[in-house]
């Protein structure tokens, strides 16, 4: 860069940011596969090396506020974090230039805006891409990517970091069967000065309970609690692992009210026996009105599989925290030292590339091309609307229903709720390619028992690199999930 005159700015050249000596011209841009509100998401090739690497653009809406909150978090807990089951942010690189379109004309003329990128190892895959396709995975082959999730969750507890968005597609997996968790956007550092660990009972802040996908959110969050340790993370892996087996959400809930309704069908209801302290919590009244008492079922729900997979389910999705079992316990466990045991990940089948977001959006195409064959509405002469000739035939003219969820791979942005009941405060953050392999054990996935009804899989519209998540009251994994 040429040197100012003393006394005068240089204005002909671009500083370079603080961030590094790289810029995001040393990547080719491959295609998108993420994409959010704070983020976008590519598959690109580093031109120097020809690595293929994931990169995530952070999309600033209100640059005086600098950075989204979020993106921050995430930068600063994956720089302290290095495992071989949590995704590794490679380095941070810039676009220290005006942006440009994809035909490269300039996107609004301004020289000095330029973007902030992170670059992560690339991932083939997502855990809720690969069960869209849906695919059955074998016993040790569930079991091999359940160890692996523990024991990168252990590793972020042990860190003190809460990830509070652990979801199917904040796990990414590679083709050599690799899974590592991602998507920090909502991760918490619990400092030494604010939680005191005494064996699993803990004083802690006050924490906001606007966080975790609504379908993997615990019970103790739903019914208002903000003070909360690692078992609200383990009550999310229950859900994923229960997801592993039945192939499909276990309680997809579409608000807060019909998630904790899911939730006692199967975990029974809350009392003072099974959860002392619970008829204190903020929302327990406004949660029971509605509720009529049930018994507790899992085993009936997983009468299929084996006793081993049933017990470790059964300690994991506890209703009280301070019973739930913990990640250390749980990898402890019978189910993964008996016959048949996990698999070498490298072991693994390797199938097509499987991001959610690519997916949706090929679904969404479909679907366009489809509406594209119905002939155009004509508007009627009569005043009044049209009649329908059937009780399930839509009106003439009116869009056809839509699938639930929206656009999502774990690097960008989740769909809002539908609707319903919200009783948090504004500001929180919420998802199958067939096998070459020929496995010698029978695959775990059965059809799912009648309670799920005929729920179609949801998904987040976003990738494990980061803001995604649905169901949350406003924003996304980029925004502010609250105070903390």
């Amino acid at each position: 860069m040429a040197i100012a005159a003393p006394g005068q700015l240089n204005l002909d050249e671009v500083p370079l940011w603080p961030c590094g000596p790289r810029s995001i011209d040393c990547f080719q841009k491959l295609e998108q596969i993420g994409q959010g509100t704070h983020g976008q998401v590519f598959k690109a090739k580093d031109i120097e090396t020809g690595e293929i690497v994931a990169v995530k653009k952070i999309i600033m809406i209100n640059e005086i506020h600098g950075l989204p909150r979020s993106a921050i978090r995430e930068i600063k807990i994956l720089q302290k974090l290095d495992h071989q089951n949590v995704i590794r942010l490679k380095e941070i690189v810039t676009s220290p230039g005006e942006e440009k379109d994809e035909q490269g004309s300039p996107v609004d003329g301004d020289k000095y805006k330029g973007s902030i990128y992170m670059v992560f190892d690339y991932m083939d895959h997502d855990l809720s891409g690969l069960l869209r396709t849906g695919i059955q995975f074998s016993i040790p082959q569930i079991k091999c990517y359940m160890r692996q999730l523990l024991t990168g969750l252990q590793y972020c507890h042990d860190n003190k970091v809460l990830h509070r968005d652990i979801k199917g597609s904040n796990l990414l997996i590679d083709n050599e069967g690799n899974l590592k968790l991602a998507d920090f956007g909502l991760a918490k550092i619990l400092s030494d000065e604010l939680i005191i660990f005494i064996t699993r009972n803990y004083e802690t802040e006050i924490l906001t309970n606007c966080v975790i996908t609504l379908q993997y959110r615990p019970p103790e969050l739903l019914l208002g609690s903000t003070k909360y340790g690692p078992e609200v993370d383990m009550w999310s892996v229950g859900c994923v692992f229960a997801e592993l087996l039945l192939g499909k959400p276990i309680f997809p809930g579409e608000d807060e009210m019909d998630q904790l309704k899911k939730i006692f069908e199967i975990c029974g209801t809350p009392d003072e026996n099974n959860w002392p302290g619970v008829t204190q919590m903020l929302l327990y009244n406004n949660a029971m009105v509605q509720q009529r008492p049930m018994e507790r079922c899992i085993g009936e729900v997983f009468q299929n599989f084996d006793h081993y997979a049933l017990d470790l389910l059964d300690k994991i999705l506890t209703l009280d925290p301070k019973k739930r079992i913990s990640e250390k316990d749980a990898l402890d466990a019978e189910y993964f030292s008996t016959d048949p045991l996990p698999c070498d990940p490298k072991s693994l089948p390797k199938y097509e590339t499987s991001h959610i977001f690519q997916q949706r959006q090929q679904e969404e195409a479909a679907r366009r091309q489809m509406l594209s064959h119905f002939p155009p509405h004509q508007p009627s002469d009569l005043p009044c609307s049209p009649r329908r000739s059937s009780p399930n035939q839509p009106i003439h003219g009116s869009r056809p229903p839509m699938a639930a969820g929206g656009p999502s791979h774990s690097y960008d942005e989740p769909a809002r709720p539908s609707g319903g009941p919200n009783w948090y405060q504004q500001g929180g953050s919420d998802s199958h390619g067939s096998s070459y392999s020929r496995d010698p054990y029978p695959s775990q996935g059965c059809r799912p028992p009648s309670y799920a009804g005929n729920h179609m899989y949801i998904a987040s519209n976003s990738g494990g690199y980061g803001d995604s998540g649905p169901n949350y009251p406003q924003g996304g994994q980029y925004e502010s999930s609250g105070p903390y």
